[in-house]
């Protein structure tokens, strides 16, 4: 079970980096959209087949995403960093982003959804250089 405040925190966001990696090591990111699904533990986002971040998915589904709060309050520091696994998102994913995005439901969507096997929740609140992490291997 993943930290509720960890799950509050990704809730409390909706743009991700996500950084993935070609067949042949390129890397690239690219900042995404997303809803979170809390009960299949998912990041849901859109992308066109296209993009260079897609064809990269296609060929390498290892993925990382970064997820921050931006401030220059030292103790109001906040961010996730997840690695994961990405995969064409289904009907359930869908209907979450345009619940999420309703303005989506216009548009062609080629879905997406990341499933973490690791988030470390960095949180400056909890007290300075605060860590909590979650791994599917627990």
């Amino acid at each position: 079970m993943v930290d509720k405040r960890i799950v509050d925190f990704i809730k409390r966001h909706h743009v991700l980096t996500l950084a993935t990696v070609s067949a042949e090591g390129e890397p690239y990111c690219a900042a995404c959209f997303y809803a979170y699904d809390k009960e299949r533990n998912r990041l849901v986002f859109t992308s066109d087949d296209a993009t260079r971040h897609a064809q990269q998915m296609l060929a390498n589904g290892s993925v990382a995403c970064g997820i921050t709060l931006e401030t220059r309050i030292v103790g109001k520091v906040q961010g996730v960093q997840i690695c994961g696994r990405s995969m064409r998102g289904d009907e359930e994913d869908k209907r979450l982003y345009i619940k999420r995005f309703p303005y989506a439901a216009m548009a062609p969507l080629n879905i997406w959804a990341v499933e973490p096997t690791f988030i470390k929740l960095t949180d400056n609140t909890l007290g300075f250089g605060k860590k909590l992490i979650w791994s599917s291997q627990e």
